[in-house]
């Protein structure tokens, strides 16, 4: 993997989520709130953290990764896209009949792991893959992106309890936490109490940190590394703003699954261009 600076993964998050409302936008529909939200988490696993090899995206030796809120993959499809996983003009196909690139990830994507979208499946798939991994003896790692409404599912928690029962302290979990939902908050729709401390409960090495901060994710996978083979799944709390970086989308819950139009669209850009 590439040592990058904090600058430069930063520059390729802001990179990520111009494509994300590019995507959106000439796709017509889409889920901006949560992807915008969770790109620099994705940044920095796949531009910093993680093994992967775009030339050869099933080999065996690669760490996972596994966006289980699937309606968020258009950062994932970025992301991809920019590491060479397939050609970046298949983005402009977001959504379109016949393109690898749907409204959720599919396997007839180049770099997806397992089909996800269904809420709280895809963190039991990861579970599925770390026990697999510890069966073969490999040291590759999973990562698994999680919403927070999603953790309103009891398969998450079934999951979470599978993790600890079977060790698997080569899972890393993290939760975007934007505390909010298609409907509303997550405290007005079904309230999550402590998360942190119910991961903490279910056996997880747990670690609360502003998941819009690079420099906090990447001191939180040091620390990680630091205690790898502890016998303890692991799971990052990211606290993050719905709708990262677009002044009219932030933690507004309306963004979660509508596409910009062509005003916003351009107001999205000069955003994420500028800042605000």
């Amino acid at each position: 993997m590439k040592k990058r600076s904090v600058e430069e993964l930063k520059e390729i998050a802001r990179d990520l989520r111009k494509k994300v409302v590019t995507m959106l936008y000439e796709a017509g529909s889409g889920h901006p709130g949560g992807a915008l939200s969770a790109a620099d988490f994705v940044t920095a696993c796949y531009f910093s953290e993680i093994n992967v090899d775009p030339k050869n995206p099933k080999w065996e030796e690669r760490d996972r990764f596994v966006l289980s809120k699937g309606h968020s993959c258009p950062v994932l499809y970025a992301a991809l896209g920019k590491l060479g996983f397939f050609p970046e003009e298949t983005l402009h196909t977001l959504r379109q009949e016949g393109s690898p690139l749907q409204g959720h990830p599919n396997m007839n994507c180049p770099g997806i792991e397992i089909p996800t979208g269904s809420l709280g499946q895809g963190f039991a798939c990861a579970v599925g893959m770390a026990i697999g991994l510890k069966m073969d003896k490999k040291n590759s790692r999973v990562f698994a992106v999680l919403g927070d409404g999603e953790c309103q599912e009891g398969e998450v928690w079934e999951s979470a309890a599978t993790a600890n029962k079977y060790k698997l302290d080569n899972l890393i979990a993290f939760v975007d936490y934007n505390k909010l939902q298609i409907d509303g908050t997550t405290d007005e729709i079904m309230p999550l109490g402590n998360i942190s401390e119910k991961f903490k409960v279910f056996g997880f090495e747990t670690y609360d940190i502003d998941g819009n901060d690079m420099e906090q994710i990447l001191d939180t996978f040091d620390k990680i590394r630091a205690i790898a083979q502890n016998g303890k799944p692991k799971c990052i709390i990211g606290h993050t703003v719905k709708g990262k970086g677009v002044s009219f989308m932030e933690n507004v819950c309306d963004w979660h699954g509508v596409a910009p139009k062509k005003e916003e669209y351009e107001q999205a850009m000069k955003d994420l261009e500028e800042g605000f």
